[in-house]
């Protein structure tokens, strides 16, 4: 279905409310959507409490809640793209900027590839309700790690980083997501210490996407972002600890800012935080712990943790199986990572098979090394991670004596392959765009130094 014949069509989406029950185990929050003449939702998100304390009328939770549904409405708005929102609740004028400036950024890809051409002030008004949120006063005492687990490389290195912290931690992983619960269970992160909430998505708009109404990549992160609030609201946990390197501000499409990561970069880790310090005050840090990372830095670290080798995965094709289907650009991009730092045996173990050597991949490594110009729609790293980590994985199967596979030997009779040979990890790069509390730098510089003195002794 079309934009223009959407929007004219569907022009008013309301968020008409949320509410709030809890018992003394759990909390969970229901929003009502409404796109005008065409559907209601009601999704919902549900999470366990530390104890029986009666929270619900606590205005930070409150607050959350609303917030999360703010966020929430953009994956039903999008089924139809109203010109007109309506929130239950009243915003400032820096609020209907801020959640518009998301919206727009957040929807990017989807603009994209529906063929949408608009621009952030005219692709939706957004209006704030009569209903005023009672104003946050009581700071909680807070302690402790709420750590985001995917499942992927990323959040192992940070959950081992932290590890010394384990008795104050708490992985956080939303909806039953088997293989990321794994990866926390693996790392120590069981029982209570696991904070699982569940989200539901309306069975109403998966319905409307069947039909053919507007569908697409939404701000995941963003969400998670506000779940991650509301959870260490919940749980009284002081640090709500990422895993987004410094590569997620790349843009997907060259010479745009489309970027499929857009809610992983460093401007939202920012603007989410000046958000929660004005509209939702509490002893509570958003943060990433390896935003001064690259993935090159990321992947060697994960490259010595050998007992997760077996456990991590990040294949979205492959994530309700728990298995790397091995033909997606996701798992190309790991798998050229983890070849800069691992023999062969290692990374066929890890995949199944050596996508390095399967012609019908040379696409997927074009777009991930930059020879075409839109990387693909999916979490990776820059073009030039790629292309050290490519120079380093030729270099490791020759210094071995190995035939280069298909991809590599392609790529040497490039003038890629000129310009990024004799270039690897660069153990003493941190990047100091970053929102690291002191402690928090303190280790991941620790662990770097660790790192360059361990490969200055392999050089030796």
């Amino acid at each position: 279905m079309q934009y223009e014949e959407l929007r004219q069509k569907y022009t008013d989406f309301y968020y008409h409310s949320f509410s709030i029950e809890e018992d003394e185990k759990q909390l969970r929050v229901t929003y009502d959507f409404e796109i005008k003449n065409l559907s209601h939702f009601h999704p919902t998100f549900t999470l366990a409490k530390p104890d029986a304390e009666s929270i619900a009328h606590d205005p930070l939770i409150r607050g959350c809640a609303f917030s999360l549904g703010m966020v929430e409405l953009i994956s039903y708005w999008k089924i139809s793209c109203p010109p007109h929102v309506h929130a239950c609740c009243a915003l400032e004028e820096d609020q209907v900027r801020w959640w518009k400036k998301l919206y727009f950024n957040g929807l990017g890809e989807f603009f994209y590839k529906n063929g949408i051409q608009t621009n952030e002030d005219d692709f939706m008004d957004l209006a704030g309700g009569k209903e005023v949120l009672p104003a946050i006063t009581a700071q909680k005492q807070t302690t402790g790690n709420l750590i985001a687990v995917g499942g992927g490389k990323d959040s192992f290195v940070t959950m081992d980083l932290l590890k010394e912290e384990k008795e104050h931690n708490h992985a956080f992983v939303i909806n039953k997501v088997m293989s990321a619960i794994h990866s926390a269970q693996a790392a120590g992160y069981t029982g209570e210490k696991l904070i699982n909430p569940t989200r539901t998505l309306d069975p109403a708009m998966l319905a409307l996407n069947k039909q053919g109404y507007l569908n697409g990549h939404t701000p995941f992160s963003a969400m998670a972002a506000f779940a991650g609030y509301l959870s260490a609201a919940v749980w009284h946990k002081k640090y709500i600890v990422l895993s987004n390197e410094s590569s997620a501000n790349e843009s997907t499409v060259k010479g745009s800012k489309v970027n499929h990561q857009y809610s992983k970069t460093f401007e939202f880790e920012q603007d989410f935080n000046a958000y929660v310090k004005k509209y939702l005050p509490a002893d509570i840090h958003y943060f990433s712990m390896l935003r001064p990372l690259s993935e090159l830095q990321i992947a060697g670290i994960f490259a010595a943790l050998k007992p997760y080798h077996a456990i991590f995965r990040s294949c979205n094709v492959g994530q309700k199986e728990e298995k790397w289907c091995g033909h997606c650009a996701k798992c190309l991009f790991v798998c050229i990572m983890m070849t800069a730092f691992l023999d062969e045996e290692e990374v066929v173990s890890i995949f199944g098979r050596n996508m390095l050597a399967d012609p019908d991949m040379k696409e997927l490594f074009e777009e991930l090394t930059g020879m075409q110009d839109n990387k693909p729609f999916e979490c990776v790293g820059t073009r030039d991670e790629v292309n050290i980590a490519v120079a380093m994985g030729i270099h490791r199967y020759e210094k071995s004596g190995r035939n280069l596979p298909a991809l590599y030997t392609f790529y040497k009779e490039t003038p890629y392959y000129h310009f990024y040979q004799g270039r690897s990890v660069d153990w003493h790069s941190y990047n100091e765009q970053n929102l690291l509390p002191e402690h928090f730098a303190v280790i991941v510089k620790a662990k770097l130094k660790e790192m360059s003195d361990e490969s200055g002794k392999l050089e030796d």
